[in-house]
């Protein structure tokens, strides 16, 4: 798949996650097979570029190449303008937000509240394909609210606006991650549009990511949710997607060895005090249904310091392997057995 002049290593992209996807989760995230990652959403609010939260979400030190950054925001000039900002600091490709559903996104008009009003969706599309000369991309949801999709006038004011790429996750603003996405629209949308078209909502298997892309006959699929603490379910998916045939699943060992190596990496980029609290919910996904593992959570949330994070979790694996454990899955469900 092409993205402007770039071509990506695959078709399987991680999607931008708010307080998830920041520069360690995508390089791990691409490690395992990704063939392309967008960053956390950067506001459009020129007073907040310097902030460090911000800086954070912009910095790409060694990431691999094409470096996408998703800006949110509700008036074109400043979205424009943060566009060029962040093509200067580096970015390769632009990505616009009108799909996040969260409240406080939404209630200053930005993210998938601007579906609401099609004539401010255009004027924005406009004013950043203009403002800068790297390719353009948005993600989206299939409309605001339940029974007014609007999807397919977006799609199509997003190819007349010079739109290089749409993601569109299966979904309402309105159903926020509630039910299940739903791809027959995207499918209808592909048939018209002739722009890639990237599938997103409810894709957390191999057997699913095939499904959906023989089902909307996407370009390409966007994984977000189903990556936080299994960064190799890209390495699988593009392994049956090549083959046919399924993966094994990795051993407790290796699993072990990618925490703790993401964990570092964590604590490297956020320091003592953020990299030891952002750690926690990474630790816990990596974690969720293994044998003890609400205990070991317990403990681990009371530590204060990285050193004491890294050590409770390597003790905590060391015991699984002691124990001759393996990781097998149960429908969605992450279990261990001996």
């Amino acid at each position: 798949m092409h993205i402007g002049p770039y071509q990506l290593r695959n078709n399987l992209i991680v999607a931008p996650m708010a307080g998830v996807t920041d520069r360690p989760f995508r390089q791990l995230c691409k490690h395992f097979g990704a063939g392309h990652a967008v960053s956390e959403m950067i506001t459009a609010d020129k007073s907040l570029h310097a902030s460090k939260k911000s800086l954070r979400r912009a910095d790409f030190t060694g990431e691999l190449a094409p470096i996408s950054v998703q800006i949110a925001g509700s008036d074109p000039k400043q979205v424009a303008e943060a566009a060029r900002y962040q093509v200067a600091n580096g970015a390769q490709i632009v990505d616009i937000n009108m799909g996040c559903p969260v409240k406080k996104v939404c209630n200053k008009l930005a993210g998938s509240a601007l579906l609401q009003d099609e004539v401010l969706v255009g004027e924005i599309l406009d004013a950043v394909v203009n403002a800068v000369d790297v390719p353009v991309t948005l993600k989206t949801r299939l409309g605001f609210i339940n029974g007014a999709e609007n999807i397919h006038r977006i799609a199509e004011r997003a190819e007349q606006a010079g739109i290089a790429a749409l993601a569109i996750h299966g979904r309402t603003r309105e159903d926020m991650y509630l039910g299940q996405a739903r791809y027959a629209l995207i499918r209808e949308v592909k048939r018209n549009v002739q722009i890639p078209i990237i599938a997103n909502g409810d894709i957390d298997s191999p057997q699913k990511a095939a499904y959906v892309l023989a089902e909307t006959g996407a370009d390409a699929i966007m994984i977000g949710r189903a990556a936080q603490g299994r960064p190799w379910i890209f390495r699988e998916i593009a392994h049956y997607l090549a083959t046919g045939e399924l993966l094994p699943l990795p051993e407790v060992t290796e699993i072990k060895d990618v925490l703790l190596g993401h964990l570092e990496d964590l604590y490297q980029f956020y320091g003592e005090y953020s990299g030891c609290r952002i750690a926690r919910k990474h630790i816990a996904w990596y974690t969720k249904g293994l044998h003890a593992s609400n205990e070991f959570r317990q403990a681990m949330y009371a530590v204060e310091s990285t050193a004491e994070q890294a050590t409770i979790t390597r003790d905590y694996f060391d015991h699984l392997l002691q124990r001759g454990e393996r990781l097998i899955y149960e429908s969605d469900l992450v279990v261990t057995a001996d």
